[in-house]
């Protein structure tokens, strides 16, 4: 079984379990199979037309699946699928001096 590794911020969706096991061929049935044992990741995960949200990566051991066939992307026993949430905030890598702020 592939395992898929849950980030902590979506836990609270999941229990608070960090894996799924999934008995999948691909990566879209095994985020599929997560959502059907985890119903409210699906609006966390899929957009409207139930594709992976444009912020969220998914990685197959440590390449991001996009690089890959995407949701086609054949997983098969040991395969390590992470869920990889984007995270807002934080501190800017630039920052403008007060005087220029003003005007």
């Amino acid at each position: 079984m592939a395992t898929i590794m849950i980030p902590t911020p979506l836990r609270k969706f999941t229990g608070q379990k960090s894996t799924h096991e999934a008995t999948s061929v691909d990566v879209k049935s095994a985020i599929t199979q997560l959502i059907h044992q985890y119903p409210s990741l699906q609006q966390h995960l899929l957009d409207q037309n139930d594709q992976i949200r444009s912020f969220v990566r998914i990685f197959v051991g440590d390449t991001d699946y996009a690089e890959l066939d995407g949701p086609d992307t054949k997983i098969h026993d040991q395969t390590v699928i992470s869920i990889v949430p984007a995270i807002a905030g934080g501190i800017p890598c630039v920052q403008v001096p007060s005087d220029h702020a003003k005007g």
